[in-house]
């Protein structure tokens, strides 16, 4: 394990929300912010992921996006039922939305200047990869630069999701620890795909985090509601000017490499990496290679 510092959890109050995260590095050195995924909490960005990323010379910012872990649970808000939504939007309809993708940007843009930052490089992992591209789309000035890992346009064209990931989509996972746990890890079994398994001990290990941090069904159903509605982005992305990588999985199940391979294509001058095997996870075998891409690239 690396010497590198990390503060206790600590909360922020951002855009009429709080925000729980936590750092790691030096906190004189240029800030990076970790924007995770649909439901998933600060943690799955693993400590040891963290450290390595600030051994690079960055402040490394993890947090909780809203509705999830220990930020603040919108609890007073509706829970969007998808299939309505996805009629909405099927009609050529707005749908009603607790929040949007846009509000999530918002967020972070608002909580890099709740801790006294001008500016960050911002790195997504799927839904925040979706974030990441709305908020150099919106907020340029408040990027350095953008990593978009394992993430999609939203162009409905793409390829869709395997049956086995839809599944995990639309199954609730079941509350008790055991049950959640065991669910758990054998979702990310199919989100890593057989190419690159997920070493079990460290699913293990987040699941349990995340149980113990608390769990909020509602809060991902509201967040999957804003993905289903944030339509295609495909001709806004032309606009982004910010340095920009695109890391893909080449055996992703739930966004296939076509989704890494138009997001690249849409934004001038980015960069692409596919990585062979990689399904729709950050497997520890990965860490050395993504840290050095985004090394590489955020400077």
């Amino acid at each position: 394990m690396l010497n590198i510092s990390r503060s206790e959890v600590e909360f922020a109050r951002a855009n009429g929300i709080n925000i729980a995260y936590q750092t790691f590095g030096d906190k004189d050195a240029s800030p990076l912010i970790l924007i995770m995924g649909l439901g998933s909490q600060m943690v799955l960005w693993d400590g040891e992921f963290c450290r390595q990323l600030a051994a690079g010379g960055y402040r490394v910012i993890r947090f909780d996006n809203r509705d999830i872990g220990l930020s603040t649970k919108l609890d007073w808000m509706q829970v969007p039922d998808s299939a309505a939504v996805a009629s909405a939007l099927q009609r050529g309809e707005v749908p009603a939305l607790p929040y949007t993708l846009e509000d999530m940007a918002a967020d972070t843009a608002e909580l890099l200047k709740a801790l006294g930052y001008d500016w960050a490089h911002i790195v997504g992992e799927s839904m925040g990869g979706m974030i990441g591209q709305i908020m150099a789309i919106h907020f340029p000035e408040r990027l350095r630069s953008l990593t978009s890992i394992m993430s999609s346009t939203g162009n409905p064209l793409l390829p869709p999701p395997s049956p086995e990931v839809l599944e995990i989509l639309y199954t609730p996972f079941p509350p008790d620890h055991d049950g959640y746990v065991e669910s758990f890890v054998r979702a990310f079994k199919i989100l890593s795909g057989p190419a690159m398994p997920l070493n079990e001990t460290l699913a293990r290990k987040w699941a349990e985090q995340t149980y113990k941090r608390g769990l909020n069904p509602a809060g991902v159903a509201r967040q999957f509601a804003a993905i289903m509605a944030a339509g295609d982005r495909t001709e806004k992305l032309k606009s982004i000017s910010v340095p920009t990588l695109v890391i893909h999985g080449e055996a992703d199940p739930l966004l296939p490499v076509e989704c890494g391979l138009a997001t690249a294509a849409a934004i001038p001058g980015s960069r692409l990496k596919i990585i062979p095997g990689m399904g729709h996870a950050l497997p520890e075998a990965v860490w050395p290679q993504i840290v050095a891409e985004i090394t590489r690239h955020a400077i």
